[in-house]
């Protein structure tokens, strides 16, 4: 009777070196890495652009001003959701975009609160409270970049278009703004959603800090490819 021989799915014989890994196919190469000229850089380079143009319509007074301030406020906010999709949908994450988008969406978020602010339409806890979340979710993600990138959740999502649709409520000219209390219902309701997914922010970037070291993988556990907010990978909670 014949000896029996190890099966597809039967473990090496002991002291067997494993078997390799197959090779790749011949003349198969892998993908070159993105250029720092692509159209998702462009459009964080032209976000943080709108940034002065921006605050220069808005200081400027005037109801055409005001309309000007809003549909670059309104531009700029919609590159920032371009470039992530853009960079994630066509491989264009580079180390460039990495550090340019988070710095690109604190620029824009915080020169229109500082300005609201300035002019005495915003108090100044709001905005101080809104850029401490920020500026510390921002200096935490470059902390634990190493260890991997945290996904980006609903909750910061939702955090993002509500900053976004109460700033563009306060920046309306007064003609065409509705009742003042709208617009601090919506701005209390972000300020809350803000800090919320900042907490919550933070207990995910401890336990991925404080977890082993290996493959870059997002706080929940699924893999992740390295990125920096919206233009690569996840974004802040």
């Amino acid at each position: 009777m014949p000896a029996d021989t190890p099966g597809q799915g039967s473990p090496p014989a002991r002291g067997a070196s494993p078997p390799s890994p197959p090779l790749p196919p011949a003349g198969a190469t892998s993908p070159p890495p993105p250029g720092l000229v692509n159209i998702a850089n462009v459009l964080t380079v032209v976000r943080i652009l709108l940034v002065p143009v921006f605050v220069v319509c808005l200081f400027a007074g005037g109801t055409g001003w005001r309309l000007a301030a809003l549909a670059a406020f309104v531009v700029a906010s919609v590159t920032d959701l371009l470039d992530g999709r853009l960079a994630r949908s066509r491989g264009l994450v580079t180390d460039f975009g990495k550090i340019a988008d988070p710095i690109a969406d604190k620029a824009l978020t915080g020169a229109a609160l500082i300005s609201l602010s300035v002019l005495g339409e915003l108090p100044w806890w709001v905005t101080v409270l809104i850029l401490i979340r920020e500026v510390g979710v921002t200096v935490l993600r470059f902390v634990v970049i190493r260890r991997g990138v945290i996904a980006a959740s609903q909750g910061g999502k939702l955090k993002t278009l509500l900053q976004v649709a109460a700033i563009c409520l306060y920046i309306l000219p007064a003609s065409l703004s509705p009742p003042a209390w709208v617009r601090e219902v919506v701005m209390a309701v972000a300020v809350v959603v803000t800090l919320v997914t900042g907490a919550d922010y933070v207990v995910r970037a401890v336990r991925l800090y404080r977890g082993p070291a290996g493959p870059r993988t997002a706080a929940n556990g699924t893999s992740a490819s390295g990125g920096n907010g919206g233009n690569g990978g996840g974004a802040d909670g």
